[in-house]
């Protein structure tokens, strides 16, 4: 089922969803199933997959280092079916710009459409660690809108060099937004207009990047629809864990900290009493956003369960 439908079938209940992170390149698919376990007596409506782009390794050869290219974590088609094969749920692997051609992008799409896969995230990915800025893979796209309209042109029966009558997909296409606006654009208005073009594009929800402040989540929620974007919004959620997060949060994904919560993670004397924190500040930031009748709330678990599981059953 689309996750669309999911919303609209749930008619007006808050639905529960979490992002998983594929195993490491060599590593079993148990101990992801131990972390997802835990979860489903929430029942999710769907997982969300998530992938990464190819990066570079260094081997050494002949007392030499020899720069290889691979993916630390493939697999995100496999794992869908994995799990929609052992939990019977909807999955969503996120299909990337970075590091995949039109025709690779093309060939993950199909293999979706076999597997019965009905959603996909459409995102740009992130530049490689080399680079300042993202820079297109040779024969990819640029920006995401641009990967929403290959999307929605197979939904439409429209492959890429095909000539021949072909049978159509039916995606459900979700992006993402940014409640404090991407990292790379000038401001929040001009990065809204990016999103308003991947909504026109054929985008059909947005899933927000993790935010810590809910104003900053209902300002965008206020300013996407005075922009035209009438698609669901649902707030990605991330609960701080380690003490570095107060440090690494802001850095990577250039988002602001509630002086509140930074005071209490600076109490803590170690990471699990900060886990703790994190722990309570989400249960009140989903409580007040479940209030406030957003369709989903929607977690980024990252590999570990348990503070999601004590988030989770505080409110459903």
């Amino acid at each position: 089922m689309k996750v669309t439908d999911h919303i609209k079938r749930a008619q007006g209940k808050t639905l529960f969803s979490f992002e998983i992170v594929p195993p490491q390149k060599g590593k079993k698919i148990e101990d992801l199933y131990k972390n997802i376990d835990p979860l489903m007596e929430f029942n999710p409506p769907f997982i969300d997959v998530t992938t990464s782009r190819e990066e570079f390794v260094y081997v050494e050869k002949d007392g030499l280092l020899d720069r290889k290219i691979t993916r630390m974590r493939p697999g995100t088609v496999g794992i869908c079916a994995a799990l929609k094969h052992k939990y019977n749920i909807d999955t969503v692997p996120h299909v990337l710009c970075g590091g995949f051609t039109r025709e690779e992008t093309e060939y993950l799409l199909v293999d979706c459409h076999y597997l019965g896969i009905e959603n996909v995230m459409a995102l740009r990915g992130d530049a490689m660690k080399h680079q300042r800025y993202f820079e297109p893979t040779e024969g990819g796209h640029r920006y995401a809108n641009e990967l929403v309209s290959q999307i929605r042109n197979l939904c439409e029966g429209k492959y890429l060099h095909e000539t021949i009558e072909a049978s159509k997909t039916d995606f459900c296409i979700g992006v993402a937004g940014y409640p404090e606006k991407h990292l790379e654009a000038p401001s929040l208005d001009f990065d809204l207009k990016k999103l308003k073009e991947k909504v026109d594009a054929g985008a059909d929800y947005i899933v927000t990047q993790m935010f810590f402040d809910n104003s900053k989540f209902f300002e965008f929620v206020e300013k996407a629809k005075a922009f035209g974007i009438d698609v669901p919004i649902i707030p990605g959620i991330k609960p701080i864990a380690v003490k570095r997060h107060l440090r690494l949060l802001p850095q990577v994904f250039k988002i602001d900290l509630p002086e509140t919560l930074i005071t209490e993670v600076e109490k803590c004397k170690d990471n699990k009493e900060v886990r703790q924190v994190g722990i309570e500040w989400c249960i009140q930031q989903s409580k007040e956003l479940k209030d406030a009748g957003v369709p989903l709330l929607h977690y980024y678990s990252m590999g570990k369960s348990d503070n999601i599981k004590a988030i989770a059953s505080a409110i459903f």
